[in-house]
This record gives C-alpha cells, sequence and structure tokens, in this order.
C-alpha cells in the first residue's frame, strides 16, 4: 500500500535527521515531543521500532494516538501492542525504558480527545476520514518484567 510505504519512508527519514544532528533535532515535530516506541512483531516475533508524535505527557505516562494519518486501518505498531502489550519507549534519545501499553476506555478517550485535537488539529479531520475510532494509548511506566526481547 502506498501509504504504508509513506509512512515507512517517513520514520526512516525521521532517524536519519536524527542521526546526522546527533539528536540535536527530531524530538519534536509539529509542536509535539517524539517518542520511540518499540513493540514486538504479532506474528514475526521479532522487535520493531516506530517513531511516533506524542501530543500529550502526563509526568512519566505518555499519550499516543493509532490515527495513521486518517487511514481506515490501524497501524502495525498498534496492532503489535495489542497483541502484547510490553513496548520500549524513548524520549529525547534517552535510553529505552519499559512500558506497557494501554488504550484508553470509551470514556477516558471521551475526556482527553478534545486536549488531543486542541494539541494537533489534524487529529479531528483524521477521525472524520478514518471510518474507524482512533484509538488513544497510554504508554505506562511497566512495573514488571515484560520488556520485549527477541528471546520471549
Amino acid at each position: 500500500m502506498i501509504g504504508d510505504v509513506l509512512f515507512k519512508i517517513l520514520n526512516v527519514t525521521h532517524r536519519w535527521v536524527l542521526r546526522m544532528t546527533r539528536g540535536r533535532f527530531g524530538w519534536r515535530l509539529l509542536g509535539m515531543e517524539v517518542v520511540e516506541v518499540t513493540t514486538k512483531g504479532r506474528r514475526s516475533g521479532e522487535l520493531r521500532s516506530v517513531m511516533l508524535t506524542s501530543p500529550l505527557q502526563e509526568g512519566d505516562r505518555v499519550v499516543v494516538v493509532a490515527s495513521k494519518g486518517g487511514d481506515t486501518r490501524h497501524p502495525a505498531w498498534f496492532l503489535n501492542l495489542q497483541s502484547d502489550p510490553a513496548v520500549l519507549v524513548s524520549r529525547g534519545g534517552r535510553e529505552a525504558r519499559p512500558m506497557v501499553a494501554r488504550v484508553a476506555a470509551s470514556e477516558e478517550r471521551e475526556a482527553v480527545w478534545p486536549r488531543v485535537v486542541a494539541k494537533y488539529k489534524y487529529y479531528e479531520s483524521y477521525q472524520k476520514r478514518a471510518g474507524r475510532e482512533i484509538p488513544i494509548v497510554y504508554l505506562e511506566p511497566d512495573q514488571c518484567e515484560g520488556v520485549p526481547s527477541d528471546s520471549q
């Protein structure tokens, strides 16, 4: 799919900018913090990493939006974390830390959605175009050992 290829190209380009600037540029995009999220592939079992914007952060908790630019399909990273919610999250180029992904319940989503849209207005048009409810995902510090690894 064209959209999938475009998102892969954008992720590669983003990583290149981070590498070439030694992390001085690329940890903020469109007025939002950028985080690197590593999930375990639901079919391959391999670690998969993606750069995502985060419209909201609440202390150690990070909010990401599974919008895929308004695509009718959920992004692969979202499907992966549904299969295994143990993720690694790097913020600002710091060492990745284990976190647990949790999809916001309906009431939570309803309460936080206006704050998300206030941070980045295009999420509203993505929601209209998607034909699905775009999930809000909370990435929260892992209090256990659920760190994704190749050996699991």
